[in-house]
């Protein structure tokens, strides 16, 4: 009888703890789980005795549909996930859980050796997208899995530029989460455009100086092909967007750029300094404020000045600066 809570056997749980000798005894006709925790553990004894008997099925899912290979290559079990590969009953791209084959798992979970064991295999899709749109790659660089982008921009039939369901590209997604080893190996690939814009109008650029990553935008900002400010988007300038969050690094490093207007408006007519204003950001309403080409006393479309709206908020260190 499984559990209530998880609607696990006993079978299920002594094999997800390693437990041969009850495994052992558990083993018989009534028993066709094959306790998929077994794989998850690691625990290749146990999961040889479970799959030497003959009713047991060595590629059933459990109730989020992960079968005994998806949690092995999930959770880094290369030898259990060799063991599987072995057999001609377990299907290597099974999709689970969120669309996700082991593949998949392995490649958000940074596990290299599983993802290089699936990628041996002719019947595995080394580009298959899950519920979101988002591929192995996709998944890899989003996480910071450097080895993993490695070894899938090395295999055949890996789209490098393929965008999810929200337009996001692999590098997009290593450049909003600041992994400067994953963009390094996306822009070091033919094909990627480092200017591509999602769903939402960011790209790259801006995704990273939207989070502070300044080690992704120096990396950016170093190609002669990345556009630092993009008449076509005001709303989403890295600058504006830097200053509005705060990031006084990446800020510094874009106003050291000529190509970038550091007084710039968006379509509501809010610069940089009235966003920084307005946020309480006192280290970048510095750096604005040293500029020659940045106009204090800007209206934006509704007659507010980045002084009122410092007030309004209640900013007394930025009130302090535009005042002085």
């Amino acid at each position: 009888m499984p559990d209530t809570e998880y609607g696990r056997t006993a079978f299920s749980w002594a094999a997800g703890s390693g437990h041969e000798g009850v495994v052992r005894l558990f083993l018989g006709p009534l028993f066709f789980n094959p306790g998929s925790m077994g794989c998850r553990w690691g625990a290749l004894q146990v999961m040889s005795s479970v799959f030497g008997w003959k009713y047991v099925n060595p590629d059933k899912p459990d109730d989020d549909g992960r079968t005994p290979l998806a949690w092995a290559a999930q959770c880094g079990h290369d030898t259990v996930v060799k063991l599987l590969l072995g057999r001609k009953d377990v299907s290597p791209d099974r999709p689970g859980v969120y669309d996700r084959t082991p593949l998949l798992l392995a490649a958000r979970c940074g596990r290299d050796g599983a993802v290089k064991l699936l990628l041996e295999r002719e019947d595995v899709s080394p580009d298959r997208v899950d519920h979101a749109g988002q591929t192995p790659l996709s998944l890899a660089a989003q996480h910071g899995h450097d080895e993993v982008v490695k070894l899938l921009l090395e295999r055949g039939g890996v789209r490098p530029d393929g965008p999810d369901n929200g337009g996001r590209t692999p590098l997009s997604r290593a450049a909003a989460n600041g992994h400067t080893g994953a963009v390094k190996l996306l822009l070091g690939r033919e094909g990627v455009n480092p200017n591509k814009q999602c769903d939402g109008g960011k790209t790259p650029l801006s995704l990273a100086a939207a989070n502070g990553h300044d080690g992704v935008v120096k990396l950016l900002l170093a190609r002669e092909d990345v556009r630092p400010d993009r008449p076509e988007d005001g709303d989403q300038e890295p600058l504006l967007l830097a200053a509005g969050n705060g990031h006084d690094v990446v800020v510094k490093l874009l106003l050291e750029r000529e190509d970038v207007s550091p007084d710039k408006p968006n379509s509501y007519g809010k610069t940089p300094l009235s966003w920084a204003a307005e946020n309480g950001h006192d280290g970048v309403v510095k750096l604005l404020l040293e500029r020659k080409d940045v106009n204090p006393d800007r209206l934006d479309n509704c007659g507010q000045t980045p002084l009122s709206l410092a007030s309004q908020n209640r900013h007394d260190g930025v009130v302090k600066l535009l005042e002085a």
